[in-house]
């Protein structure tokens, strides 16, 4: 690696950073990259973990609406967080459900037919729960169009814009493309979908917690998110969900007792009367215990500010990408195919790249591995240091020289 690349990281990790000494990090000095499939428990989330169990111990059933953090209230008070780091106004934010049944939630309440406008238009290489919603319309009647990426592996704007037209009922699209790590223009595409008389929804599994959004001021209609990547949520924490304002008077499809006016919930009427906001959306009791984590961690991020957040991420994965870029000497096979607009993890494929995984994991990196060639790497810019990227790519390039990824089998792992 060239020298300039130690200096880069010794002015970043200079820096003042309280954050990374918040969080419980790997043993044995174990770089840990996989912060975009899963990120690490910090201490103010497993405290505000302990806090709500003794609130459990100490009040029972009070505990809807005793205690420090009163559960009939969390979700609204987790939604003013969440708010701001979308760019969404707290009355359309709403902590619940994961990505897939908020979805189909969303799906069922915004994809209207209407004659010859019967069009879902989405991403050819989605994530594989995108793709099995929105299968499941056309089990009623959708004509799915998929954009396919380009030779580049890139998706391009003017691509999909090309499929647009007044056939269009639905637009769902990633925000950051999960195997590449492209993050999409949302605003030239929202503007484009309203334009072809579309809603647009939007997928942040891969960029909540990472970068900012405007989604109120750019218009999107609907969107979802996890809080377990960049949010540190913890495993199977509760997503999250935006509905805009212009969007409040619309009954959603899907209905269950926590959407109702709180004001009202516990008359035990069985006319539903939703909630005048996005909290109509949420259907069943939520996951209190899923939820709990997150007090914690999301205030963290406000604390920390999603832009400075963002301007972090930006120069880690900067300094990663050029470290990987100076391996391509020793085995050009390397390329990495995240380009210059990205969320928070860069992408490099090799052909060889499940037995990289595993001999990257064996020599205390951990990244990940995406089929069929791909090698994801996350500093996730809380607790990755500047040192950690170093190291990371020195491994990666001792591997690379000595070919000891030779002796793993290339196949991922059950979870790869």
């Amino acid at each position: 690696m060239h020298q300039s690349l130690y200096s880069k990281a010794k002015q970043l990790d200079d820096q003042h950073w309280p954050y990374r000494q918040e969080f419980y990090l790997p043993a044995d000095g174990q770089v840990y990259l996989d912060g975009n499939s899963l990120g690490l428990l910090s201490k103010p989330a497993e405290e505000a973990v302990y806090r709500v169990i003794n609130d459990w111990k100490t009040h029972a059933i009070d505990g809807w609406t005793e205690g420090r953090q009163p559960w009939f209230y969390l979700a609204s008070t987790l939604s003013r967080y969440a708010s701001g780091l979308i760019g969404a106004q707290q009355k359309e934010t709403v902590i619940t459900g994961s990505i897939t049944a908020n979805l189909h939630q969303l799906l069922a309440t915004f994809y209207q037919p209407e004659g010859t406008r019967r069009e879902v238009v989405t991403e050819a290489v989605a994530f594989p729960t995108d793709s099995y919603v929105t299968n499941s319309w056309v089990k009623h009647g959708a004509d799915k169009i998929e954009v396919s990426p380009r030779e580049d592996r890139l998706l391009y704007e003017e691509d999909i814009e090309a499929r647009l037209s007044e056939r269009t009922a639905l637009v769902l699209l990633p925000s950051v493309l999960y195997r590449t790590g492209q993050r999409l223009d949302m605003k030239r595409l929202t503007e484009a979908a309203h334009s072809a008389g579309a809603v647009i929804g939007w997928d942040l599994a891969h960029s909540f917690g990472v970068m900012p959004h405007e989604l109120h001021e750019e218009g999107a209609d609907f969107a979802v998110w996890c809080t377990y990547k960049y949010a540190n949520g913890g495993p199977g924490a509760t997503g999250g969900l935006y509905v805009h304002e212009k969007h409040h008077h619309t009954s959603p499809a899907l209905t269950g007792w926590f959407g109702s006016d709180q004001t009202k919930q516990f008359d035990m009427d069985t006319v539903f009367e939703p909630a005048s906001d996005a909290s109509a959306f949420q259907m069943g009791t939520p996951n209190i215990l899923s939820m709990a984590p997150l007090i914690g961690s999301l205030e963290m991020l406000v604390e920390a500010g999603i832009d400075t957040i963002r301007s972090r991420s930006l120069q880690l994965t900067a300094l990663l990408r050029e470290g990987i870029n100076s391996l391509q000497e020793l085995d050009n096979r390397l390329q990495v195919v995240t380009p210059a607009a990205c969320g928070g993890h860069i992408a490099c494929s090799h052909p060889e790249a499940a037995r990289i995984v595993k001999a990257l994991k064996a020599s205390g990196v951990v990244p990940d591995f995406r089929a069929p060639d791909i090698i994801r790497l996350a500093p996730s810019p809380l607790y990755t240091s500047a040192a950690d990227v170093i190291q990371a790519v020195e491994t990666l390039e001792a591997i690379l020289k000595n070919r000891t990824y030779e002796q793993y089998e290339n196949k991922r792992g059950i979870i790869a």
